[in-house]
């Protein structure tokens, strides 16, 4: 008999989050997508919080969770996987992005978003929006938006 093989998993990573109740909500968000959560530190308050479990309520402890010390760790995993990051300030819209089952997704901090110097390096996508008096989406909507144009590419089935 074959062993089953390990379905490729969807990487979300949150740069640095400064919220607790956002991570917490993108915490929750993978579990129901069946994603991993990565978080770069350093980061503006305990994993341990109960704000963060509370966001998650009491899925916290599903959460798949792998934590990089700082930003060379995290590029140090990432190197030879597909990397998206996603921003703002990013030159064209997610849509025209082509996802895979394992790419990593990266997300940046509430207040400033990701540091120049990786989207000079990297580029980005971004989220079009009417403009209007509204600089960005909340942390964990912009996630959702893009993990789920994610898994509709790559995992079709689950929209059939």
């Amino acid at each position: 008999m074959e062993p089953q093989r390990a379905r490729p998993t969807l990487h979300i990573v949150l740069h640095r989050p400064e919220i607790p109740p956002n991570t917490g909500n993108v915490g929750r968000l993978c579990v129901a997508i069946g994603a991993r959560l990565h978080v770069v530190h350093p980061i503006g308050f305990s994993m341990d919080e109960r704000a963060v479990r509370r966001a998650g309520l009491d899925y916290w402890r599903h959460v798949d969770l792998v934590e990089h010390v700082d930003d060379e760790a995290f590029w140090r995993w990432a190197s030879g996987r597909r990397v998206h990051l996603f921003s703002t300030r990013g030159a064209a819209a997610y849509t025209q992005c082509r996802f895979e089952a394992a790419d990593v997704l990266v997300f940046g901090r509430e207040t400033v978003g990701l540091p120049a110097e990786l989207l000079e390096r990297h580029g980005a996508w971004r989220i079009p929006m009417v403009e209007g008096p509204i600089r960005s989406l909340n942390l964990g909507n912009a996630v959702s938006v893009i993990a789920y144009e994610a898994l509709r590419q790559s995992r079709p089935q689950l929209f059939g």
